[in-house]
């Protein structure tokens, strides 16, 4: 039998796994990760943090991770968040720990006063997709385009 997980706040000392759990995502996706473990400590506990993060833990390991950023709607008055990470180990798969920490950034949220949460996938990638309807969520038609400018290049 599986033992349990508990799912609890990013603390300092979980950055050496959560950043091979982000080496291991982003590589999963065909990219390369670049980020440190300073850039790590900065974006979670740095003096302006820029991410909420959430994990599970199984004894004395991290077997998972769920990483959110605020969003927000000015006109409506309504705060979000995205969850632009999700990940659970291979050996911890298939044992609901998914579904444990997409509640706790739900719980999260409601706990910073959200109204909602949104979730992006890659267009090919049908199996998050289900996953993500499964637990309730709603695809998002979206006509905006989006624009975006590197802050390192001279204007």
């Amino acid at each position: 039998m599986a033992q349990i997980v508990q799912i609890r706040a990013l603390e300092q000392s979980d950055l050496t796994a959560l950043l091979a759990m982000v080496v291991a995502l982003t590589k999963h996706h065909g990219d390369e990760a670049r980020l440190t473990p300073e850039s790590l400590a900065r974006d979670f506990f740095g003096p302006v943090a820029w991410y909420h993060g959430q994990v599970a833990v199984r004894g004395p390991q991290v077997v998972g991770y769920a990483a959110t950023l605020p969003l927000g709607r000015l006109g409506d008055g309504a705060r979000g968040l995205e969850l632009h990470h999700l990940f659970v180990e291979p050996t911890a798969r298939h044992q609901g720990v998914g579904r444990q920490l997409v509640r706790a950034v739900e719980t999260l949220g409601r706990n910073l006063g959200c109204t909602y949460v949104m979730i992006g996938t890659h267009p090919d990638n049908h199996a998050a997709q289900g996953y993500y309807q499964h637990l309730g969520y709603a695809p998002h038609a979206s006509l905006a385009k989006r624009f975006s400018k590197r802050m390192d290049i001279a204007p």
